[in-house]
């Protein structure tokens, strides 16, 4: 029931009853229906953006677990983009380095990923920009391991070599220092016993007694074992990497031509065969064909205090033995 709605009258001291218009009644309520039909149409039009549909929501479920996923699978790709340039570093600045292996620069590991647009195909796609870059960082990857794997045969390799290297060089004496009597000449111009005139001396001269045993310096194959003029019985191994060494004046022969032999077996036994003054080992060590001083190669066996006493010793020009 409407409410009776009076008018209080000043003038009168009393209150009439207020009579509603026909004509306002009916604008009043045209103005409501109006209002609630504009109502209707905004929700209509702003509800898509403000109430979501089981659908809606489904999808947006499912673009949060994506980025999700994305986002795991970023942070597991940098972690392993990590990985790889420390590996890297470590390949260049350590390994490389010490197995004397040239450089591999920046632009070889990350090769192959200029010129054309390879990620054309990703464009116009939903979130292309993020894919593309997603896409770009896999393939970068792939391309630094495979380059760092080839990388690390390669060091495999070297690191064989250099194995091989440092068991081939010659690295202790010919002649153990409890067996020897002294080190009678070293390397430089001596005197010859025999001869009597000053000539090259190509080695080191190792007095002992007869039938000392004398030792390979390194790893190696023989490539002589017989008689050579003024060396009497004499001894040739090949160490490769450019390494040869030489044991004369021997008594007899522990090997044979083409043998193999590992650093520290016995090949001979002291003698004073060829042009000789008396029992004892000559031993000369050479690269690339060339002669080198010996002494510079017993840090296999030798204290620092035996060495200095050996390098005093080896450099009085004195007469030699052969």
């Amino acid at each position: 029931m409407a409410k009776v709605k009076y008018h209080y009258d000043p003038e009168t001291l009393s209150y009439r009853k207020i009579e509603r218009k026909k004509g306002r009644a009916f604008t009043f309520t045209f103005l409501i229906l109006c209002a609630m039909f504009l109502c209707l149409i905004a929700g209509a039009i702003i509800s898509p953006y403000f109430i979501e549909t089981p659908h809606e929501k489904a999808l947006k479920r499912e673009n949060e677990n994506l980025k999700l996923q994305y986002n795991f699978l970023s942070e597991r790709v940098e972690l392993a983009e990590n990985a790889l340039a420390n590996v890297a570093d470590r390949d260049e600045n350590i390994y490389r380095i010490f197995f004397e292996a040239n450089s591999i620069s920046d632009a070889q590991r990350k090769a192959g990923f200029g010129g054309i647009n390879r990620y054309k195909k990703f464009e116009g796609q939903p979130n292309s920009d993020l894919i593309k870059n997603s896409a770009k960082r896999i393939d970068i990857l792939l391309k630094g391991i495979e380059v760092q794997s080839r990388s690390l045969d390669e060091i495999e390799k070297l690191a064989k070599d250099k194995e091989k290297l440092l068991a081939a060089i010659p690295a202790i004496q010919p002649v153990q220092n409890k067996d020897l009597t002294r080190v009678a000449s070293g390397y430089g111009m001596r005197i010859h016993p025999i001869l009597k005139y000053r000539k090259m001396h190509n080695g080191m001269d190792f007095t002992a007694p007869k039938g000392t045993p004398i030792y390979a310096t390194g790893d190696g194959v023989v490539t002589k074992a017989s008689r050579a003029s003024g060396f009497g019985k004499v001894i040739y191994i090949d160490h490769g990497f450019g390494y040869m060494t030489k044991y004369a004046h021997l008594n007899k022969f522990n090997t044979r031509k083409g043998k193999k032999v590992k650093r520290g077996d016995i090949i001979g036994y002291v003698g004073n065969t060829g042009l000789s003054s008396g029992p004892h080992l000559h031993y000369e060590v050479h690269k690339n064909g060339k002669p080198i001083n010996p002494v510079n190669f017993y840090h296999g066996d030798l204290s620092p205090e035996e060495y200095e006493i050996m390098l005093e010793k080896a450099a009085q020009e004195n007469q030699s033995l052969d």
